[in-house]
């Protein structure tokens, strides 16, 4: 067969075309991943974006605001907040290629492939490009996972940084550091039974930065508030869910005749929800708020917890199940949002006009269409994760893959826990956390292809 000149030139163009992308995806890669925040004009904000922002400014702590991610967002200020977002983007690349490279799959093609596809048809990009904790949630999973497995495969500044992530992710929630607290409390009990596979070494660093992100948060709230003192708001974010369940109401009603609570005269006129007596226009505003009833929510939480088990255990049950349903993408992120926009116009006037330039203030960023995508998406990696995980405990196969598997599986379920149980279920906990079930999937499928092409 003869190769003419024009076909010659033909092969050389694809090729350079192809050298071209190989080059230049993985350079776009960044950019991409918090491409809804360029198209939006702006970083994407949420409702609680300005109760972070405010704290360096007020200098006082407030019910589940943490001071350190506070500090991380008043450091990006001067750049209106993108290099916030750098990091956020860059972080992500590195730990998606960094689990890739140490479960042994890390090639250009596969790791662009992926990323891409985690971009598409999960909320990744869409956490990446917004002000708020939810982003550190999924990834402090993958570095608390690589702290545990990969010393051998990682260097010395790659260790350094995955402790200090970690630390820093478990610092800028209390759920966030929940679940990794979960993880490795399961670390610890499954150890005599696995061996080596989980590195004492390995889960010692994993504990030791629940510590760190401990330190760190109370260090901060002590620097700005001058008390010593972790974050505030666990007792009122819970009795928020058990208004929402009727336990409350059934407690006061139970009480009150022979009980003083500032709650009796209202006992009939409590909101239906959870986010309606902490946020809307109810009792709670005219009771003093977290101040005014931070003791009485939590009298009345821990006797509720004594007098009513069995219910506050199926409530408990049904919260946790439902959380793991509520994985819809924005929840929390469209125009309205009067409290961050009212922050940030005070504290810093100087993003106010881009601010309210950029698309989500008028009201042009709407989740409808993705939710088509990734929501089914979301669902079917969770049960595309249990049938992994299943099939490999069946074939007794304990690879690093299926420790991953598992390590997902249960952070899922502890943030299932943790947030349907306390603060009632909502999409934004579900979304932030499910997008790394759809990753564990995208690596089994990429080794099976990759098996089945070396197997030809």
């Amino acid at each position: 067969m003869t190769i003419t000149t024009d076909q010659l030139r033909a092969r050389a163009a694809g090729s350079f075309w192809l050298r071209l992308a190989a080059v230049a995806l993985p350079l776009l890669l960044p950019l991409l991943m918090i491409a809804p925040a360029v198209w939006n004009g702006y970083p994407l904000l949420q409702w609680d974006t300005g109760g972070y922002l405010a704290r360096w400014y007020e200098g006082y702590l407030v019910p589940s605001r943490s001071t350190i991610f506070g500090l991380y967002l008043h450091y990006g200020e001067g750049s209106g907040f993108w290099i916030n977002l750098a990091v956020q983007s860059l972080a992500t690349l590195w730990l998606l290629q960094l689990t890739l490279r140490v479960l042994g799959l890390m090639q250009t093609f596969r790791f662009v492939a992926i990323s891409l596809s985690l971009m598409l048809s999960t909320a990744l990009p869409w956490l990446a490009s917004m002000l708020l904790t939810d982003i550190f949630a999924g990834l402090s999973v993958l570095s608390l996972f690589l702290l545990v497995i990969g010393a051998s495969r990682t260097s010395a500044l790659e260790k350094t940084s995955l402790f200090v992530f970690t630390a820093f992710a478990a610092a800028t929630h209390s759920a966030t550091l929940g679940v990794l607290l979960g993880l490795c409390v399961a670390g610890w009990m499954v150890r005599p039974f696995v061996g080596a596979r989980l590195p004492l070494a390995g889960l010692t660093q994993a504990s030791l930065t629940i510590v760190a992100g401990g330190v760190m948060l109370v260090s901060a709230n002590y620097a700005l508030s001058g008390k010593l003192a972790w974050t505030p708001g666990g007792y009122g974010v819970a009795f928020g869910r058990m208004v929402q369940d009727g336990i409350v109401a059934q407690y006061l009603n139970d009480r009150c005749p022979r009980e003083r609570y500032k709650l009796c005269p209202y006992r009939n006129e409590l909101p239906a929800s959870a986010d309606e007596f902490l946020w809307g226009k109810s009792v709670f505003n005219t009771l003093g708020r977290f101040a005014g009833m931070n003791e009485e929510m939590g009298t009345i939480v821990v006797q509720s917890l004594k007098d009513y088990p069995a219910w506050q255990a199926g409530a408990a049950l049904r919260a946790m199940g439902q959380q793991l349903l509520h994985v819809a993408t924005g929840e929390g992120t469209d125009g309205w949002i009067p409290h961050t926009r009212g922050i940030i116009e005070r504290y810093i006037p100087a993003q106010a006009a881009p601010m309210r330039a950029a698309r989500q203030q008028n009201w042009g960023v709407n989740f409808d269409t993705v939710n088509w995508l990734h929501v089914p998406v979301a669902l079917a990696s969770m049960l595309a994760l249990v049938a992994l995980l299943g099939h490999a405990l069946a074939n007794r196969r304990l690879d690093d893959l299926t420790l991953l598997a598992a390590t997902v599986t249960l952070a899922l379920l502890g943030n299932a826990f943790i947030c349907g149980v306390i603060s009632g279920p909502h999409d934004r906990y579900g979304a932030r956390m499910v997008w790394v079930a759809t990753f564990v999937v995208l690596m089994a499928l990429a080794r099976r292809w990759g098996d089945d092409a070396k197997a030809e």
